[in-house]
């Protein structure tokens, strides 16, 4: 038996124990959890610097912050989400306990993402460890000091059998995912993405795919383009432009593009000062094949701003391309790198038919004082995320769902929505042995009359949310009535 089976072994056995079923010792794994993000902050910032050359200060920034917000949140609603949901009721079941009851699904395999590391690979984990899952943790093998990191430091905190973590590289994740589970949640790209698919499907085991893609970016006049390129050049060149919402490409007209080219310009001195390669707030790529494929990109590009680059430090400093055409090998995949290319389009009508003509991106950025462009290009596109007037954000917001469509991923998670996306929420009606005289109507034989007051029970909806106590009483006695009226009309019948 390999070591990845034994741990998704130990991980079945020690769910159906029950235990992660307890509220309660979900939210102490899940506290647990947080005094490990607090508690090893330099660990995690020594291998994110490793890995990444992520600064000390950018570490909580863009990582541990968003998981403690995300735990406490669990933590402090896990007792709502987890309860019974009434749902609304016809005049067949109005006597009758209708609800949802949110339940977990099993063992869940989250399999992360280098890029981030911590938020892509522990926030799914905290919804998966909320829904009350065991779940096994792979971190990516390219992010392989934060990898030995959750290996060594995470089985210290977390309940080891519920939640173990397995290191490796493609061997071992081919292993894994021979393996039965009850759910797979994957972040990366479109490519590994469909492998996963098609080992999920041997089991019919759910998947959720976060990936990426081109997310545009829509520059109208009607805006201060000042703020505008001061926001994208943060969001396009934060962590080396290897984040999967930044922004891909601009769109804009042909007569802005030379002020955004400067505003840009201008946003990375003020970021990064002269030299980025020497500032520590600058990244580098993950490695060499990463930098060999961002370099590839430039061919038949125009550099405008940056483009230096040394291989052995695997440095490409902030870059933007001037000009650049559809048919550019920058524009043909997801550049998750420190270039952006400028696209010139006439209108708005334009920018949405170039945009709805590609793949649906994981995030669509429009940057107007117009609202009604702004609904509009909501309105006549479709994205993973919408962002307008600035960049990455709303990735932070945990009352909103974040995640794709149709090429940048399918399923979403944050807050509430990865609690019901990692669980089974269970349609429970519980009936009475009572009042069989209204069930008549269901059974043969069957006839017009029944089939008329079975019409009148099963399309009659009532809204309880909007009913007072007085009116419910009412319709209950209403309710009352109208079965008497039915049992005597059926006995009257046979009588007859």
């Amino acid at each position: 038996m390999s070591r990845e089976q034994k741990a998704v072994d130990r991980a079945r056995k020690a769910f159906l124990t029950g235990r992660s079923k307890s509220l309660e010792y979900r939210i102490t794994q899940l506290k647990n959890l947080l005094r490990f993000v607090k508690e090893r902050q330099m660990e995690i910032s020594e291998g994110l610097k490793k890995d990444l050359r992520r600064s000390e200060c950018g570490t909580p920034l863009y990582e541990t912050l968003g998981l403690e917000s995300e735990i406490n949140l669990a933590v402090r609603n896990l007792k709502q989400w987890a309860a019974p949901r009434p749902v609304s009721k016809s005049m067949m079941t109005i006597s009758d306990q209708v609800y949802i009851q949110p339940e977990p699904l099993g063992v869940v395999l989250v399999i992360g993402a280098w890029n981030y590391p911590w938020a892509v690979t522990i926030g799914p984990l905290v919804g998966a460890m909320a829904a009350g899952n065991a779940a096994v943790i792979k971190p990516s093998e390219v992010s392989s000091h934060t990898s030995k990191v959750m290996e060594d430091l995470l089985p210290l905190y977390l309940d080891k059998e519920l939640y173990p973590v397995v290191t490796g590289g493609v061997t071992e994740t081919q292993e894994l995912l021979k393996q039965r589970f009850d759910h797979i949640f994957y972040t990366g790209n479109g490519t590994v993405a469909k492998i996963i698919m098609e080992a999920a499907a041997k089991h019919l085991t759910p998947t959720t795919l976060e990936l990426g893609g081109k997310s545009p970016c829509y520059i109208d006049k009607n805006c201060d383009l000042s703020i505008a390129c001061r926001r994208i050049a943060w969001g396009k060149y934060s962590n080396c432009g290897q984040t999967c919402i930044a922004p891909d490409y601009i769109l804009c007209d042909p007569s802005m593009q030379d002020r955004v080219i400067e505003e840009i310009k201008k946003n990375i001195k003020e970021f990064y000062t002269e030299d980025p390669k020497k500032c520590q707030d600058y990244g580098r790529i993950i490695n060499q094949r990463h930098f060999k494929r961002l370099m590839a990109l430039l061919d038949g590009s125009t550099i405008a701003v940056g483009g230096e680059n040394e291989e052995s430090e695997c440095y490409i400093g902030p870059t933007v391309l001037r000009d650049v055409k559809p048919d550019a090998k920058v524009m043909q995949e997801e550049i998750f790198g420190p270039l952006l290319p400028i696209l010139t389009v006439s209108s708005a009508d334009e920018a949405i038919k170039f945009i709805n003509q590609r793949e649906k991106p994981l995030a669509l950025y429009i940057f107007s004082s117009d609202n009604k462009l702004i609904k509009r290009m909501i309105a006549e596109t479709s994205s993973g995320g919408v962002l307008a007037n600035d960049c990455l954000m709303h990735f932070s917001v945990t009352s909103l769902p974040f995640g794709g469509v149709g090429n940048s991923g399918m399923g979403h998670y944050h807050g509430k929505y990865g609690f019901d996306n990692l669980s089974h929420l269970r349609g429970c009606l519980i009936k009475q042995l009572k009042m069989e005289g209204v069930n008549k109507m269901r059974y043969p034989p069957h006839t017009a009359d029944k089939l008329g007051w079975a019409r009148f029970f099963i399309l009659k909806h009532v809204d309880f949310g909007s009913l007072g106590r007085m009116a419910l009483l009412a319709l209950m006695a209403v309710f009352v009535a109208v079965i008497l009226q039915y049992i005597l009309f059926l006995q009257y019948s046979s009588f007859l």
